[in-house]
């Protein structure tokens, strides 16, 4: 089986996706990790700006990068040069360089392409999550997730999750971004993010983590049921 989770920025993608699927025993996706290592091999080379920018010059280059995955005890481990990435994945810079270089499609094949390896490979179940896993990457996915949440109480949890203090102006700047970010991923040319038509919508903005995972969760056994 293949759980494909969409969803808008800071709706709790991630860790819902590997939640769901530790419980089902399932492989976790992270296409966003693939992104990142694009980023991190753009800053390597010296081919981002101080936004994140990369030029499209410079994409064919960026994506013909020795970006590579694998499955290692049960988790993708995701490799540049032949090297493990790790904590450089997650940094403010790389996460501002991989919004970017993410709408170029040369990039978007490579990502897709490795995917789906991944999950032609594995034995067992998968869960992928991103932006268009439900719509381009796995069109086919026998259960298909979007998630959303109020721009405010994304925010808020973005906030939190860096460990900052939540007051009204910290909220207001990250909701602002979480929207533009929202703006930009879904009108951009190249596989913009929306819902797929068959997708279970997720309004996680009155859900504690705990529902939103059995939600998933059930809806996939009531599947492998039937």
């Amino acid at each position: 089986m293949i759980i494909a989770i969409d969803g808008t920025a800071g709706s709790g993608k991630t860790t819902t996706a590997m939640e769901v699927a530790r419980r089902l025993g399932f492989l976790h996706l992270d296409s966003g990790a693939l992104y990142r290592a694009f980023a991190v091999a753009a800053w390597r080379r010296g081919w981002a700006d101080q936004s994140g920018a990369v030029a499209p010059e410079q994409i064919t280059k960026l994506a013909d990068q020795d970006v590579t995955a694998e499955v290692q005890t049960g988790e993708v481990a995701v490799f540049l040069d032949e090297r493990r990435l790790g904590d450089e994945l997650r940094s403010p810079s790389v996460s501002a360089c991989a919004s970017k270089v993410s709408a170029f499609r040369k990039i978007r094949r490579r990502v897709d392409g490795i995917l789906r390896r991944l999950a032609a490979e594995y034995e067992g179940g998968v869960v992928c999550e991103g932006r268009d896993m439900g719509t381009e990457v796995f069109p086919h996915a026998e259960l298909k997730v979007f998630m959303e949440a109020e721009s405010t109480e994304r925010a808020r949890r973005r906030v939190l999750q860096r460990g900052e203090e939540v007051h009204s102006e910290s909220v207001r700047t990250e909701a602002s971004r979480l929207l533009e970010r929202d703006r930009a991923d879904s009108q951009r040319e190249v596989s913009p993010l929306k819902m797929a038509d068959d997708a279970m919508v997720v309004d996680t903005t009155e859900l504690s983590f705990e529902q939103q995972v059995e939600l998933i969760v059930d809806a996939a056994r009531r599947l492998d049921t039937t």
